[in-house]
């Protein structure tokens, strides 16, 4: 995943480890609340990715393309020793995020299994971090959950 320091609506695209386009984030601008579209090289929508209003924790929902919710992400209440998130995923294992969350240094794990990694240090390009998932698993959601997670701890964005 490449972030953008500057853009309009926070559209990035999401590339392959050949480099090649698979999906793309779509950030809608001039919103009242923080929404991103998940969707495909054609432009077909994946996932909806939208902040829950009115909530004790930060909390950001994923729905399908029909506007089912598939998975919610919440920020930990206390994190005393590292950074931590939850995933409650519907119809699935519910995912803990841990790990330095705010330098792209983090596992998802779905009980003692880790399902994905995250990490800055295998790349040199400025603002560039990696997300390797075990095969099996659902990528587009697992993605998804991890633009969440940009989103969620960089206010900026």
């Amino acid at each position: 995943m490449r972030q953008r320091l500057i853009s309009i609506g926070d559209d990035y695209w999401i590339e392959d480890d050949e480099g090649e386009r698979v999906f793309k984030v779509n950030g809608k601008a001039l919103r009242i609340r923080q929404t991103l579209i998940f969707e495909d090289t054609h432009g077909a929508t994946l996932l909806k990715i939208q902040e829950r209003m009115l909530r004790v924790r930060d909390t950001m929902g994923i729905e399908d393309a029909d506007g089912r919710t598939v998975a919610t992400v919440k920020k930990a209440l206390l994190t005393p020793l590292r950074d931590r998130m939850s995933v409650s995923v519907e119809g699935g294992e519910d995912l803990d995020i841990r790990g330095n969350i705010l330098d792209h240094e983090y596992s998802v794990d779905a009980g003692h299994k880790k399902v994905a990694e995250v990490s800055k240090r295998w790349f040199r390009i400025a603002d560039t971090y990696g997300v390797e998932i075990a095969p099996g698993q659902n990528e587009v959601l697992l993605l998804a959950i991890t633009a969440v997670i940009d989103t969620m701890t960089h206010d900026e964005r």
